[in-house]
């Protein structure tokens, strides 16, 4: 079953961490990603650009309304994600524990819908 693990960065704890500490957790979290690909779990995983290159789009009796900035503001960005495919909410859990950047924020797990 797919499962979405979006990785979402709480701004006061990423403030706090150094570049060297940032290339720490990209050098991690690429390692985890090619761990996922080698127990054949691993479908798609992409970072984010920071929250001030976002636009949201908002449609409404037929207009479309574009404005800089995320959806809501909040002290928590979406960051990126990590597609898997897994036996069950169990282990899409054991591989949200072990994403990297969960230390920043949190791993939201959800899963992916099948239409057939």
């Amino acid at each position: 079953m797919k499962y979405l693990c979006t990785v979402i960065v709480d701004n006061d704890i990423a403030a706090a961490v150094t570049p060297e500490g940032w290339a720490k957790i990209g050098e991690e979290s690429q390692a985890y990603d090619r761990a996922l690909m080698a127990r054949g779990v691993f479908l798609a995983a992409e970072a984010l650009h920071g929250r001030e290159t976002a636009r949201t789009v908002r449609v409404r009796g037929g207009d479309a309304l574009v404005t800089d900035g995320p959806y809501a503001e909040s002290k928590e960005v979406l960051a990126g994600f990590i597609l898997i495919d897994v036996a069950d909410a169990e282990a899409a859990m054991e591989v949200a524990r072990n994403i990297p950047m969960a230390r920043l924020g949190a791993v939201e797990v959800r899963p992916v819908m099948d239409f057939e």
